[in-house]
């Protein structure tokens, strides 16, 4: 940890991952979401190592759902978004895919969040817009996100982004997160490295850091 000005600035994978100022995000790990995607076990599952491990650590953790209004309700910008993505031709034949209630909507079980986590419903990219996210953070003392889940080149990037923007200290666990596409998925990781504000790490690279600083607080 450098210093300067008062202020402890984080120059390592641990100086972020200690567990009373880190949280730990779970982006859109939905069933009709990891229906697209081609690793889908793999990412289960390495997700669910790294949920396992900020258990144990008692990190803060925050799952996102990425769900979609009545298409009666949707505006300009959802009505066009969906149109693109279900390759319609017209409006009329828009269907919102993702209802609250929906069997696809839900969180895959084997990462089915506990009484002490939150589940945050978005209808945009960015797990920070329209949702209290960044409000949960700074109110417990958190500086840092670390991020998993799908898919990379939809959600995370911007997430990610975002985060900084907003003075979080991003950590990409790479292998936790998947792509739709994995060209797109490769470059949009390749944008966030170019950045520069967000640490990257694997599965078990975070497992050790967190391991490292113990359990010495409480929720």
């Amino acid at each position: 940890m450098e210093q300067l000005h008062g202020l402890d600035v984080p120059q390592s994978l641990d100086d972020v991952c200690r567990p009373e100022r880190l949280g730990l995000l779970v982006y859109d790990m939905q069933v009709g979401i990891l229906e697209q995607i081609a690793d889908r076990e793999k990412v289960i599952e390495n997700v669910r190592t790294v949920l396992e491990a900020a258990r144990t650590a008692r990190v803060r953790t925050y799952f996102t759902r990425h769900v979609t209004l009545p298409v009666e309700l949707m505006g300009l910008a959802q009505l066009r978004m969906w149109r693109a993505w279900q390759r319609v031709d017209r409006l009329e034949d828009v269907r919102s895919p993702f209802l609250p209630d929906a069997p696809q909507t839900q969180i895959v079980p084997e990462l089915r969040p506990n009484e002490k986590e939150a589940v945050l419903d978005k209808l945009t990219l960015s797990a920070f817009a329209g949702t209290p996210l960044e409000l949960a953070l700074r109110g417990a003392g958190v500086e840092a996100i670390a991020v998993v889940g799908v898919a990379t080149e939809i959600g995370i990037e911007p997430t990610v982004r975002h985060a900084g923007d907003l003075g979080f200290i991003p950590v990409v666990i790479t292998d936790a997160c998947a792509a739709g596409d994995a060209e797109a998925g490769a470059r949009a990781t390749e944008t966030l490295q170019f950045l520069g504000d967000a640490f990257f790490t694997d599965v078990v690279g975070f497992g050790e850091a967190l391991a490292r600083h113990g359990r010495s607080h409480t929720i």
